[in-house]
């Protein structure tokens, strides 16, 4: 069995094995995140009883600003951020669209 080890901190990191081993365990955390993400997605479509309430742009506004302010506080790029969570948003809206289709599919 494999057990997962935990990757350095970037200030400990003195070769680029230790910086991809960063990298790379950051990239599984984010993968896990996005499947628990679609989740919610998934139960949203599951919730939501009509169609037209899959996309909220009030909330799609909402969840950007508040990765905008989180960025912020982190100082990670603003534009970077914007970018990376309206197409996230999309695709997550783009799912739901598709779960609730699915769903909904027999009337």
């Amino acid at each position: 069995m494999l057990s997962r080890v935990t990757p350095k901190s970037p200030e400990e990191c003195m070769e680029m094995p230790d910086v991809r081993a960063g990298v790379d365990a950051i990239d599984t955390a984010i993968m896990d995140l996005l499947a628990q993400r679609f989740a919610y997605m998934e139960a949203a479509a599951r919730i939501k009883s009509d169609r037209d309430a899959v996309r909220d742009e009030r909330r799609k506004k909402e969840v950007i600003d508040n990765a905008l302010s989180r960025a912020s506080e982190l100082g990670v790029p603003a534009s970077l951020v914007a970018e990376l969570w309206d197409r996230l948003v999309e695709a997550s809206i783009a799912y739901e669209f598709d779960r609730w289709d699915e769903l909904n599919a027999n009337g």
